[in-house]
């Protein structure tokens, strides 16, 4: 089948270099916009026939036209390879053309490709958000199951990588749902901002029709329409609002599959990936990799690099439209694939993690975590807490001499730095005692995590219901 006609050629009696055709192209990858190029083409037609540019035959035939398009292009796997284009659009435009003949060319009248391909994107972009938005709840899900299904687990916290206080396992799972549900609100943002419909602003000074702008906007679940041509064509802010929200994502993924690749460590033994989501070695039997996680790590700087090239693209363009605008496409598309199935993936990981407890708390109840406790413990005796905390470090050396914990030391040990150190002091050091005392909002206390997990899922539960899930 012969290749489709541009949609600008009458200006232009020469045939274009073949390598210039081939480097303008961009059906290879805005073939994605497909569908609703032929969703909003649908209501543009609607706008046309209300406005009285279209007959009722001509936009039955148009609406006929543009059904048969979609489905054909469902049921035939060479549909798009039969026709080459120069865009998504003109291949529309030329498949609706041989289906209806020139009924099908009155329907291009009152748009652009500029106000068309910033429609279209903005649909495609909208549907992503709501599909990334769903698997960041399904994430945040798998988070609180698992921390339900170890409420009592302890592991070390950390800070520099250094073993720093004990804290519950829910109370780690607990912190990435909170990260979790900072993109999950980012991205309803960059929503809002991506349903505002550019259709109408035509090439960059808007149409010359009488069509309802509203009107159409409405029939594609628009919130409202762009208030000034020159902006709507040349905008494209909501791509990069969309980029840097799922590079947040990312950056929280890539913690979370930092800790689960430590925490499954020989070293640090804390954890064990099922056999369903890690890998071996091809020459060392007794490898198990978690090369899942590596990639969700690794692909994070591959978003973030799409964050900084489409802001260097964007950076130095004069309004209205150019046509460096084509690269905002593939960034797009990259970024929500690639943010989609790390998602995914982090998710599935989780569900087949198992924990080993009783080495996160062996770990946990040692390396001289509860010194702060200690220190805590002196400042409730009437010491200032600086010069407790220089005792406790005092002690801390002492019993690394000694080579024990500081709850192995004797009460006379002890009294040797303070005299206030009584029996009691044991209590204190206890691990239980230690995550008990963290009991205001926010801390790792049983009860305090319990609490946090119930109003988690509430929250939740009510994220789904507002997103219709």
């Amino acid at each position: 089948m012969s290749e489709s006609k541009n949609l600008w050629g009458g200006r232009f009696t020469g045939e274009a270099d073949q390598k210039f055709t081939e480097f303008n192209r961009s059906f290879g990858f805005d073939r994605k916009l497909f569908e609703v190029d032929v969703r909003a083409s649908l209501a543009h037609g609607e706008g046309l026939l209300s406005a009285g540019v279209l007959t009722w035959t001509e936009s039955e035939q148009i609406r006929n036209g543009l059904e048969t398009i979609l489905k054909r292009a469902a049921n035939d796997a060479c549909y798009f390879d039969e026709l080459p284009a120069e865009d998504v659009h003109s291949f529309v435009e030329a498949r609706l053309v041989q289906l209806i003949g020139d009924a099908g060319r009155k329907l291009h009248t009152g748009r652009s490709r500029n106000d068309q391909v910033a429609t279209d994107l903005r649909l495609w972009l909208r549907d992503e958000i709501d599909q990334i938005s769903e698997r960041v709840r399904d994430a945040q899900t798998v988070l609180l199951d698992l921390a339900e299904a170890y409420p009592s687990a302890v592991l070390p916290g950390y800070t520099h990588l250094q073993r720093a206080q004990p804290i519950l396992w829910a109370h780690w799972c607990l912190a990435y749902f909170e990260m979790l549900a900072r993109d999950g609100e980012r991205l309803m943002e960059v929503r809002k901002r991506v349903n505002v419909m550019p259709l109408g602003s035509a090439a960059l000074s808007g149409t010359s029709y009488n069509i309802d702008r509203e009107a159409v906007a409405r029939a594609l679940g628009f919130d409202g329409v762009s208030r000034n041509s020159l902006d709507a064509v040349s905008d494209r802010d909501f791509c990069i609002e969309f980029i840097a929200a799922c590079s947040l994502v990312m950056l929280h993924l890539s913690r979370i599959a930092e800790d689960i690749i430590i925490y499954a460590t020989t070293e640090f033994g804390f954890l064990e990936l099922s056999d369903r989501v890690a890998t071996g070695s091809s020459l060392m039997p007794q490898k198990k990799n978690p090369d899942s996680m590596e990639l969700v790590r690794g692909k994070a700087g591959r978003v973030f690099g799409h964050l900084s090239g489409l802001l260097a693209t964007l950076k130095g363009l004069p309004l209205a439209y150019n046509k460096d605008m084509q690269e905002d496409k593939e960034a797009v598309f990259d970024v929500a694939g690639t943010v989609g199935a790390s998602l995914e993936v982090t998710a599935t990981v989780l569900r087949n993690v198992r924990l080993r407890e009783e080495r996160m708390r062996e770990a946990a109840a040692r390396g001289y975590m509860n010194a702060t406790e200690l220190a805590d413990y002196l400042a409730r005796k009437g010491i200032a807490f600086r010069e407790g905390h220089e005792l406790v470090g005092r002690m801390v050396l002492h019993a690394i001499e000694r080579g024990v914990e500081l709850q192995d030391l004797a009460l006379d040990e002890l009294q040797v730095f303070s005299p206030l150190i009584e029996e009691d002091v044991y209590l204190a050091l206890s691990l239980e005692q230690t995550l008990a005392t963290k009991s205001q909002i926010g801390g790792t206390s049983l009860e305090r995590v319990a609490e946090a997990l119930e109003a988690a899922r509430a929250s939740l539960a009510d994220t789904k219901s507002s997103a219709g899930q």
